[in-house]
């Protein structure tokens, strides 16, 4: 996706969350050097996008894969995928989680499917989500249509997605764009912002005067 076809897009922080899918990950499979060498360079832009959507107070889940670790938790996921045999240990370790960070373990390809994650989103008042992660066509794409079906609006940055191939990312996008109405910016031109309170008119409490609730965006 071309830089140049997109502007700055202001996203109020209070109702976003910022979902990392499968970024965790130890990335040990047949041929995934084409995928490993993808994912490292996204994962310096994923890591920049975290940083500033932390600042602005937007949540950051991460909906990681368990590879049928069933007996596991996130944190021995975490140890196995930033240790010295893990092909991705370079994008684990620069996305390791923090203690204030979410997380969700998923059993299949979307993080919707028989996990928590509909309550946390309840629980956080999430009416946005930003969509990154690994691998675009799969798991950032089941993801994205469970989304939609939910009515959340939908940011993908086409720079924060990766997939085995680059056709596969570039239909994987196309696909959020065009069908689940997901907006596709860049990272570096995602802007957060806080939505600012209206000071009441002179002579009028706080208590009493009224107020219109904040339109969706």
């Amino acid at each position: 996706m071309r830089r140049a076809r997109f502007r700055s897009v202001n996203v109020a922080a209070a109702g976003t969350a910022l979902f990392l899918i499968d970024v965790i990950n130890d990335l040990d499979f047949e041929d995934s050097d084409g995928l490993v060498a993808q994912a490292e360079p996204m994962a310096v832009r994923l890591a920049e996008l975290k940083r500033r959507a932390t600042a602005a107070g937007v949540p950051c889940l991460y909906v990681n894969d368990n590879f049928g670790q069933w007996r596991s938790d996130f944190r021995h996921t975490v140890a196995h995928c930033t240790s010295r045999s893990s092909p991705g240990r370079r994008v684990s370790r620069r996305l390791r989680p923090t203690r204030q960070d979410y997380f969700v373990l998923k059993p299949k390809h979307s993080g919707f499917f028989a996990t928590t994650l509909d309550t946390l989103l309840e629980a956080l008042r999430i009416r946005r989500v930003i969509l990154t992660g690994i691998a675009g066509n799969i798991c950032v794409l089941f993801t994205a249509n469970d989304a939609y079906m939910r009515d959340l609006k939908i940011f993908a940055p086409s720079d924060c997605i990766v997939s085995n191939t680059a056709e596969e990312n570039e239909h994987a996008l196309k696909q959020i764009g065009s069908v689940l109405k997901g907006n596709l910016t860049p990272s570096v031109l995602l802007r957060f912002h806080q939505r600012r309170r209206r000071r009441p008119a002179a002579g009028q409490s706080r208590r009493t005067r009224s107020t219109r609730p904040a339109r969706k965006t």
